[in-house]
């Protein structure tokens, strides 16, 4: 790996997307209700969460979870 590949992983070791971060990536609402769904099956989040998260995404939209992280969004934040 390059230097700087290895400056982000160091950056990033041990860093657990949660479920706002995934949500951030998504393009449609669509998309956004399967990980919200995919994450409740799990059990990574819980279901009072799962609908909170749910209210917001029909009554404000994907968007409302912030700007889309597109592909290397931790590379571009770090400037490479």
């Amino acid at each position: 790996a390059s230097t700087a590949e290895k400056a982000v992983a160091k950056r990033y070791n041990g860093y657990n997307p949660d479920a706002i971060d995934f949500l951030r990536r998504c393009d449609t609402p669509q998309q956004a209700e399967e990980i919200i769904c995919y994450l409740e099956k799990r059990q990574e989040i819980s279901c009072e969460y799962a609908a909170k998260l749910r209210k917001q995404l029909k009554s404000k939209g994907v968007r409302s979870f912030g700007a889309k992280k597109e592909n290397d969004y931790y590379l571009r934040q770090d400037g490479f």
